[in-house]
């Protein structure tokens, strides 16, 4: 039978092993907020570059590589209106109001992809069951803003459309929107800068600044040196408290 000295001692090497485990996932974490960091200050950069870059036409943007994240280029180009379909994009907050982001799919030419144009931002009312009017996009306009990416969501990207039009939807998922409408569609959102409509434009194409990540890896850091030293302190306690059962 086991001693209870070596049931101590593996008890001791188990809590060890722990605490070398969850200290090493805290500082793993450390420096992926780190490399996020580094990523995002490289990424503000390259759209500071193409805010001061030339206008592209709709060609131009289309002839972009497909790998290539289209978020923060220029673009001017003509849309017109071919048929209503007018989509809701759930869970959207502006200046601490919860609605919708209000998004058109427009014809840019008979022979190329469809273009989705932000609307803008809707407040929603008090019940669920009723969708707010939309002043969309009636006549042909030409269009000028910025074009963006929204990243799908690994956990929830599925466009989940209900019924009716204009159509709820809880992700921006371009491809599926384009099965819906059976209308080809560009990989990015025009938000532009000239509608007259009276909608306010959210613009945040980066969620978090790099700061934030500096700060989210400064937690991550602290929390696994007071794991570190109040594990520690417990270990050497103990110690000392074994030392002292030896002597008696």
């Amino acid at each position: 039978m086991s001693s209870p000295r070596i049931k101590v001692n593996l008890a001791w090497l188990f809590i060890v092993l722990i605490t070398v485990l969850v200290f090493s996932i805290l500082v793993k974490l450390g420096f992926w907020q780190l490399e996020r960091a580094e990523y995002k200050a490289s990424w503000q950069q390259q759209l500071s570059a193409r805010q001061s870059a030339a206008i592209l036409s709709y060609s131009e943007l289309l002839a972009l590589p497909k790998d290539e994240a289209l978020t923060g280029f220029k673009l001017k180009t003509l849309v017109t209106p071919v048929s209503s379909e007018l989509f809701l994009l759930d869970n959207q907050v502006y200046q601490g109001r919860v609605g919708y982001l209000a998004l058109q799919a427009l014809q840019v030419s008979e022979l190329q992809p469809w273009l989705l144009v932000e609307l803008g931002f809707i407040p929603a009312g008090l019940s669920r069951s009723q969708l707010p009017e939309v002043i969309t996009i009636n006549q042909p306009i030409e269009l000028t803003g910025r074009v963006y990416q929204k990243q799908l969501n690994p956990m929830s990207s599925e466009l989940m459309a209900e019924s009716g039009w204009p159509k709820r939807i809880q992700n921006l998922n371009i491809g599926q929107l384009a099965k819906l409408i059976d209308k080809p569609l560009a990989n990015a959102v025009l938000q532009p800068n000239n509608l007259e409509n009276g909608y306010s434009h959210p613009w945040q194409p980066i969620p978090l600044s790099s700061q934030k990540h500096h700060g989210y890896a400064a937690q991550w850091f602290s929390m696994a040196a007071v794991f570190a030293i109040l594990m520690g302190y417990l270990f050497f306690r103990k110690l000392k408290q074994s030392d002292k059962q030896e002597i008696k």
